[in-house]
């Protein structure tokens, strides 16, 4: 669970960076520059010597879907939501986490699904705004699309490394592939003339969330998947929206509602308590 810990104190800092920096630009030349990057970071540690035709294909699908269709619909949210909506939106991903879950294992687990429950609430009563109703449309619909991909791929990960036969560092170079791969038919000839138009400080963001925020830190957070249970990793999903909260209070001075983020935060760490004392059980 440390895995994931971290991960989501790194991902605390990409929403306004990406709010920021990039809004302007294509999607999915974003999406692709980042998953290229990614790419580039685990390309050296390949080795499928002993890795079986389907399970190739099954990693670069999963990675097509979990980060290259994901990362598209994510960032193109941003163009209809401001960060703290986006972040908003996010907090669905634990129910999809154990709803992916049951689909594989074809069983409903109660326990799991009610501590997704749990996060959820909690993470609404630290998010919670007034939203008219033009923000509930096509920016909401492209956070789900990212939530349910992003959720799937993990569960899917999980899976199929169970038979795989080579460590995750020597496979995931394939999800980054996936992904990529399946950025390019989306992005449209005239978004590649910005590139050189990018100012020092997008490239700055771009480089941070493809070798970091994306590369690294995707990488931790399905190898620590995979060390946890449905329902931790249901929880875990939506750690990262009180730490950027916290962080944007701590670091950068913003304002915050300090006593709808402590009870929201009580609420979500209850939830991965109780998960945990079930497990034990």
């Amino acid at each position: 669970m440390l895995y994931l810990i971290v991960v989501s104190l790194i991902w605390a800092f990409s929403f306004g960076l990406i709010k920021g920096q990039l809004t302007g630009l294509d999607p999915s030349l974003v999406a692709a520059i980042r998953l290229l990057l990614s790419l580039l970071v685990f390309l050296p540690f390949v080795r499928l010597t002993r890795c079986r035709w389907w399970q190739t294909i099954a990693l670069a699908l999963i990675g097509a879907i979990q980060y290259g269709i994901m990362y598209v619909a994510y960032t193109a949210s941003f163009r209809y939501l401001h960060a703290y909506q986006v972040a908003l939106f996010t907090i669905f991903t634990p129910i999809y986490v154990t709803l992916a879950n049951d689909l594989f294992s074809r069983s409903f687990h109660r326990r799991f699904f009610y501590a997704a429950l749990l996060a959820v609430i909690g993470t609404a009563i630290i998010v919670y705004r007034d939203l008219s109703q033009d923000e509930f449309r096509t920016g909401f619909l492209l956070i789900q699309i990212a939530n349910i991909c992003f959720a799937f791929g993990q569960v899917a990960y999980t899976r199929v490394m169970k038979s795989v036969r080579h460590t995750d560092l020597q496979v995931f170079a394939l999800l980054y592939l996936g992904a990529f791969l399946s950025t390019l038919p989306l992005i449209w000839g005239h978004s590649l003339s910005v590139l050189g138009q990018l100012h020092l400080s997008q490239i700055g963001a771009l480089l941070y969330l493809g070798i970091l925020a994306s590369g690294i830190c995707f990488f931790l957070w399905n190898y620590g998947a995979r060390k946890v249970n449905a329902g931790t990793l249901a929880v875990c999903n939506n750690l990262k929206i009180p730490l950027a909260i916290a962080c944007s209070a701590l670091i950068f001075g913003e304002r915050v509602n300090w006593p709808q983020l402590l009870t929201g935060s009580a609420i979500l760490l209850t939830s991965l308590l109780i998960n945990q004392w079930q497990r034990g059980r």
